[in-house]
């Protein structure tokens, strides 16, 4: 009986080597996707905060708090976010709705509401998955800070200098931004308090991320530490930097400090440009920037690709500027955004095409309604959990024609196309065998329609100003046809089976 046994054992062991169990992979950052709220401009949960509201003032406080952000957490976990970034949340001087001009490191703005209330919402995000992510200040206070007066602090700050050369990099560094009182990095005191500050936000709310604010304007080295500072208290924590800049060069730089990720102004510069508008050409300048993201950063599946942000024109401002309807571009858009390499950043508003000009007609308080952008935007978050091609997959361009592309993603024994029309006529484009040459059939996941192969290849039906993805599924050649792997591994495991009894068998005879 023991040998039987023996036998039976070999056996499982020989089919667990035969057919290899996969390990669930663990998610990472480029499987998220980022929901960008202004604290105050979201949604009133809590009126007992509205302290000076006057939502007639676009420079005032409207009244958006912690309350009211937990109250709509569902509405973001169904449209498929696993994050949320809010602006700084710390105390700010009057008119400081934005949270960028710093009163008190370490106080929460009263508007927005108290320390525990912000405790909760933290709680109540990851309760559903949901990481938060917060914006902070590092380079700057706010116009009237304490510290501006107090005579043991005035080395915490730089000279008063205004900014007159963005290619002279300590100008930059030193200079005020906007008039703001510019913090001096270097002063070991000042520094200690900045990284001290930024620990105790962690260790006291267990946030998951900070987004930092105007990365260009302070040391490289400050930064350094910075990153080693924080992660020491959370290993996992997340640094998203924003280098406001052209030159995607520029940005890697910063890369070196430790900082994970930055969100992709170059990407953003292509995207609005391209699809804001008609007939533009996109893959040589999409899957260019991919390209060039390949060889500047060490992991560039975790940038941060944007296409609306609070110091911008709404894309659907730039849309109604050259005369297009915001919902087709719109859907284009993000249908791009959601399927190229990068964590998706939307911010507040987008999914219910909302205008806005420049600074501050960009922040209007959101207003809640239906609209198709949010189910749209829903469809496109759940192919990106149920397909981790979207996520971890490599990025091929296929087909690159005036206003029209196809890109592959592939991902382990998973593969899916990516059709996107930008023109005004509707398109056909064949993929022969040079692009796809497999036997397969292409599933449409935003349409009805599933593609076979015929003489000429597969031929894409592409509606104009549309977008489809497509899933590459193998034919079986026919019914009866069964996975020869698993046939050969019953096959295998039968016969050691038989081995065993056999020998057994043989052994009592004898």
């Amino acid at each position: 009986m023991r040998k039987i046994l023996t036998a039976f054992i070999t056996l499982i062991l020989i089919c667990n080597i035969i057919i290899p169990v996969h390990a669930e992979e663990k998610d990472t950052w480029e499987d998220e996707m980022i929901y960008f709220i202004m604290t105050d401009r979201f949604h009133n949960g809590d009126t007992s905060n509205d302290y000076q509201v006057d939502l007639n003032d676009p420079r005032a406080y409207h009244g958006g708090d912690f309350q009211g952000i937990i109250e709509k957490l569902d509405y973001i976990q169904e449209m498929g976010f696993t994050a949320i970034w809010l602006t700084p949340i710390v105390k700010n001087e009057p008119k400081g709705y934005h949270g960028y001009w710093t009163e008190d490191f370490y106080e929460v703005e009263e508007h927005f509401g108290t320390l525990e209330e912000f405790k909760t919402l933290v709680q109540e995000a990851h309760e559903r998955d949901i990481k938060i992510i917060l914006d902070l200040v590092v380079n700057h206070t706010g116009y009237q800070h304490p510290w501006l007066t107090d005579p043991d602090k005035q080395d915490w700050f730089h000279e008063d200098q205004t900014i007159l050369d963005w290619d002279n990099q300590e100008n930059v560094e030193n200079g005020r931004l906007a008039g703001l009182p510019d913090l001096a990095q270097e002063n070991p005191e000042t520094r200690k308090y900045l990284l001290d500050m930024a620990k105790w936000w962690i260790e006291e709310t267990d946030i998951d991320g900070y987004r930092l604010d105007t990365v260009k304007h302070v040391p490289k080295d400050f930064w350094e530490q910075f990153a080693t500072e924080v992660k020491s208290v959370k290993e996992d924590f997340f640094l998203i930097g924003e280098v406001w800049h052209s030159d995607p060069t520029y940005v890697a730089d910063y890369a070196k400090t430790g900082i994970d990720s930055f969100v992709d102004y170059p990407f953003f510069n292509e995207a609005t440009r391209i699809f804001s508008n008609a007939d533009q050409r996109i893959g040589r300048y999409m899957h260019g920037i991919w390209e060039r993201n390949q060889t500047l950063y060490e992991n560039p599946y975790i940038l941060g690709n944007f296409i609306d942000n609070h110091d911008n024109k709404r894309f659907t401002r730039l849309v109604l500027e050259n005369n297009e309807d915001p919902a087709t571009r719109l859907k284009l858009a993000l249908a791009y955004m959601y399927t190229a390499p990068g964590i998706p950043i939307v911010y507040y508003g987008t999914e219910i095409a909302m205008d806005g000009g420049e600074d501050p007609d960009n922040r209007h308080l959101m207003e809640f309604q239906d609209h198709e952008i949010i189910s749209y935007i829903s469809t496109l978050g759940e192919m990106r959990q149920e397909n981790p091609a979207l996520t971890k997959g490599d990025f091929v361009m296929l087909v690159d024609q005036i206003g029209t592309s196809v890109f592959s993603r592939t991902y382990e024994d998973e593969q899916l196309l990516i059709a996107i029309n930008n023109t005004v006529e509707d398109q056909e484009v064949v993929l022969t065998d040079e692009e796809l040459p497999t036997i397969s059939k292409l599933v449409a996941k935003l349409g009805e329609e599933s593609i076979s192969k015929n003489e000429e290849g597969y031929v894409l039906h592409l509606p104009k100003e549309s977008a489809e993805i497509y899933v590459v599924e193998e034919v079986e050649q026919d019914e009866t046809t069964t996975d020869y792997t698993i046939w050969y591994a019953i096959t295998i495991a039968g016969v050691v089976a038989l081995l065993g009894i056999w020998f057994v068998i043989r052994k009592r005879k004898a």
